[in-house]
């Protein structure tokens, strides 16, 4: 089929739940290109919005994934599978964690974080209260947009969940306001990319660790899209010298297979028992098989000493571009996780990339957000830095024509 004839049947046949991007219709990916249904080519700096940290079809990734369905697709986690063990071991191995529960995303990985972090408030007496923050995406269930700390996402599905409110990133203070003696936990991003690219300062994110030990509270980090190698380690956290009670992953976590994970630390690890929690498909061997071969190659040497290298050379680059643009407020971001703030919004920039070549995405209504494949190579850096110039300059001028 042509791109026409898929977004006619799009249209007609899926619930339409995301806003498309200038009636893309992608067919084919390789390395940090995509090519759509007519044969034009992209360079995707957007990368399934983080899903595909290796780029699209990582060779050993796609072995892996041959390998395993011919051998056994799914099996029920009434039984044990070889794979999920081995993913297990190698997480638990390359982190702060003692234990691993799976599921299949984001949203059900930021689930289970909340239900543990509840039996374990009643288990120890504290109570089923969770502080989060404003500005946060945690995911689009009602638990998790509760958690979510932007009414946005929650207007029109109330009733939310009770036990949630919201401080504020960057200020202990706000925290401390907020905090009751029936809290269990505090949840935040350690990078809020939905929420504009804004990043956790250590002190508060040393602050905020204090006063979980000192309170006797859960510590739970969203890692769905800082996790796994984004920010130039493996886990974001591993950058401020501290150690969580629970981080949640999904979106590279298994190369491109749909995957998430909450990892526990010894105090909670054993809290859940049989019938307390489950995801029938969660860690299945195929999907398990993806993410082993996603994770050996993330630790093999040389390979996120590379991405920090990498994302060094971008934001270099990118923040000389937009010191020669006034209308660009502000570059941030962490490793390969960036964000270009405007002083009015990004959507009609983002679509001039596409008409480009260049796939970008948004983080907010005034933020270009630019999520890398991890693999790119200096060359692409600079064919999509090229792309950016020219329209930053395209925007200055039409602003001034105005």
């Amino acid at each position: 089929m042509n791109s026409k004839q898929i977004i006619r049947m799009n249209h007609k046949y899926v619930i339409d739940t995301y806003g498309k991007q200038r009636s893309l219709a992608l067919v084919k990916g390789k390395g940090s290109r995509v090519w759509d249904a007519d044969g034009n080519s992209y360079l995707d700096f957007l990368s399934g919005l983080a899903v595909n940290g290796l780029g699209h079809c990582h060779p050993k990734v796609v072995q892996a994934l041959k390998k395993q369905a011919e051998t056994l697709i799914h099996v029920s986690n009434l039984y044990y599978n070889e794979p999920q063990v081995l993913l297990a071991e190698r997480l638990v191995r390359n982190s702060f964690a003692s234990k691993c529960f799976f599921c299949n995303s984001g949203a059900e990985a930021n689930e289970g974080a909340i239900k543990l972090a509840r039996k374990w408030g009643h288990t120890v007496g504290n109570g089923i209260g969770i502080v989060t923050l404003k500005r946060s995406f945690h995911g689009r269930t009602i638990a998790t947009i509760t958690a979510t700390g932007q009414e946005k996402f929650q207007r029109n599905f109330h009733p939310l969940v009770e036990g949630f409110k919201y401080a504020a990133l960057n200020d202990l203070a706000s925290i401390e306001a907020v905090l009751e003696d029936t809290d269990c936990a505090i949840m935040f991003e350690l990078v809020q990319a939905e929420g504009g690219i804004h990043v956790a300062t250590g002190d508060f994110v040393k602050g905020i660790r204090k006063l979980c030990d000192e309170r006797n509270l859960l510590l739970i980090l969203d890692e769905v899209q800082t996790g796994m190698g984004r920010t130039g380690r493996l886990f974001a956290y591993q950058h401020y010298g501290i150690k969580p009670d629970i981080i949640t992953l999904a979106k590279s976590l298994a190369g491109g297979v749909p995957m998430g994970a909450m990892l526990a630390g010894p105090k909670v690890a054993d809290i859940f028992q049989p019938g307390d929690h489950a995801s029938t498909f969660g860690g299945n061997p195929l999907a398990s098989a993806a993410a082993l071969a996603t994770v050996s190659v993330m630790t093999a040497d040389g390979f996120l000493k590379n991405v920090r290298a990498l994302s060094k050379y971008l934001f270099a680059d990118i923040r000389k571009i937009a010191q020669r643009h006034g209308f660009v407020r502000e570059v941030r971001g962490l490793g390969m996780l960036i964000g270009i703030e405007f002083d009015g919004p990004v959507k009609n920039a983002v679509s001039d990339c596409l008409k480009r070549g260049l796939i970008v995405g948004t983080a907010g209504e005034n933020v270009m957000r630019l999520l890398p494949p991890l693999t790119a190579t200096k060359k692409e850096i600079d064919e999509a830095l090229a792309v950016i110039e020219a329209v930053l300059e395209k925007f200055e001028n039409e602003s001034a024509k105005t």
